[in-house]
């Protein structure tokens, strides 16, 4: 198998476009910006999706469904909203086609122009507020705790698949509160349950953080994020849940009788993670022979494969190992597949990020033993066939733990800290990563220290200590430091 991956260090932007096209994730489609998911990256999509999902119920969501399609006047009710998002907005203006007179193909009918046009779907909040206006009558009523599954669409300039697409899979969580704490709490807890996800399942530290005011959600009081650094040193923002205050509940008067018999207007959240996941799973792992995945999210993590083919005494063995480790809940795949040659699969199901590999042949059985390959570090061993199962189900451990370790080392020592805006500029521009410096506080400064170095604040880091310092750029007080860095 002709592997024609672009090596990383080369070109990063071209290592990871050819590790989704040769590792089988997705395709470029005949829409601009969007593209076709293939089955090997929506299993990995739909293990995020259980893992998540099942959090979620755990934590008494529940979920439901709400049109892709929001009239138009909806988005305007939030000021902040509207302009968040009305560049990036999909316009449906009229529901009918008609055969061209002209006999040029089809045009749109004139006479089927929307009364009100419609907006697809950027993100929910403005029609399932408008929803929950009829939901919530009572102090009864709350909390309503509500996920949905869905896809979205912002009209982005610049795509890369997974990344920033044009279309894109996610889930949002909407929920409304009796109190501005139950609200904040909910915020914070799903912040927690995400950054637990990215560094238990997807072997992926993350910085947990506030935004600033002027990187906040449009519409929101306060956005928590949790932010990734990538191997070319970018930051990515892998999860975001918002404090919205009252915002959207006055925009369509969602009010609720409390205990005392008196209306008020209820607090809410919402919180989302997308296929960009995806995209950081690739980016945090993956090295120059393709894609390296977590145990805990690889969709086949045990492939056998009998050396040079199947035969009555490999099968035996094979089928009985498939069974045990099956017996341990790991999925595994025998592949008796006679057209291909064990080189070529061996090539296959690395570039596929498989992370353990075991080669069964006659010699390997006259020996009691298997040749079992890790991906993570390509390291081959010889192993007993007597308790192998247990040695893969410890081995897939060892590999979850140490794809994280790797990544952890790999933040530390690109995380630097700098005093004044000369050794800023420079980490940014010569070595990349995480930089912790003083910000004052100010949106004119942030926004001028983007325009100097192209770098923004990704997040105040919620468990950064109180430390008196003077702002990097303009020599202002500053109480604390926040993590700069180039993002996706």
């Amino acid at each position: 198998m002709a592997k024609e991956i672009t090596p990383r260090a080369e070109d990063y932007s071209q290592w990871y476009l050819d590790i989704v096209r040769k590792a089988g994730l997705a395709d470029n489609s005949a829409v601009r910006g969007c593209m076709v998911i293939k089955p090997h990256g929506f299993a990995i999509w739909e293990k995020m999706q259980q893992v998540l999902d099942s959090e979620f119920k755990r934590t008494n969501h529940v979920n439901a469904y709400f049109p892709l399609f929001i009239p138009k006047s909806f988005l305007s009710r939030e000021a902040q909203h509207v302009e968040g998002f009305a560049k990036e907005c999909a316009v449906v203006t009229h529901h009918r086609l008609m055969a061209d007179p002209n006999g040029e193909g089809l045009i749109v009918d004139p006479a089927a122009k929307l009364e009100e046009e419609l907006i697809v779907r950027p993100t929910s909040e403005t029609i399932i507020w408008n929803t929950y206006k009829d939901w919530i009558q009572s102090y009864r009523d709350l909390p309503l705790l509500i996920n949905q599954w869905a896809n979205v669409v912002r009209w982005e300039m610049r795509t890369r698949p997974f990344l920033r697409t044009t279309e894109f899979l996610w889930q949002e969580g909407h929920t409304a509160h009796a109190t501005r704490e139950e609200a904040i709490a909910e915020a914070r807890m799903i912040h927690d349950i995400y950054a637990d996800f990215a560094e238990n399942w997807m072997a992926m530290p993350v910085i947990k953080g506030a935004k600033t005011e002027n990187e906040r959600f449009a519409g929101a009081e306060d956005t928590y994020t949790i932010e990734a650094m990538m191997q070319d040193g970018k930051s990515l923002q892998a999860g975001t849940s918002h404090f919205l205050g009252q915002n959207f509940a006055k925009a369509f008067d969602v009010t609720y009788l409390n205990d005392a018999n008196t209306l008020e207007h209820v607090w809410a959240t919402s919180w989302g993670v997308s296929t960009r996941l995806i995209g950081g799973l690739i980016m945090t792992h993956s090295d120059d022979e393709g894609l390296v995945l977590p145990p805990k999210l690889a969709p086949l993590q045990v492939v056998i494969i009998p050396v040079p083919k199947p035969d009555a005494a490999i099968n035996e063995v094979a089928e009985k190992l498939k069974k045990e480790l099956e017996a341990k809940g790991i999925s595994v795949k025998y592949d008796t597949d006679e057209k291909s040659r064990p080189g070529f699969k061996y090539a296959e199901y690395e570039m596929k990020g498989i992370p353990v590999r075991v080669a069964i042949g006659n010699r390997d059985l006259e020996k009691g033993q298997a040749e079992v390959a890790r991906r993570d570090t390509r390291e081959k061993n010889f192993i007993p066939l007597e308790g192998l199962g247990s040695s893969i189900e410890k081995l897939l451990d060892d590999i979850q733990q140490n794809l994280l370790l790797k990544a952890l080392r790999f933040r530390q020592e690109n995380t630097r800290q700098a005093d004044d805006f000369e050794t800023l500029k420079q980490i940014i521009e010569e070595k990349s990563g995480f930089v912790s410096a003083h910000w004052d506080g100010t949106v004119e400064t942030e926004l001028k220290i983007k325009e100097l170095t192209k770098a923004t604040i990704r997040c105040i880091p919620l468990d950064q200590k109180q430390e008196e310092g003077k702002c990097v750029l303009s020599g202002k007080p500053s109480k604390g430091r926040v993590i700069f860095a180039k993002a996706y």
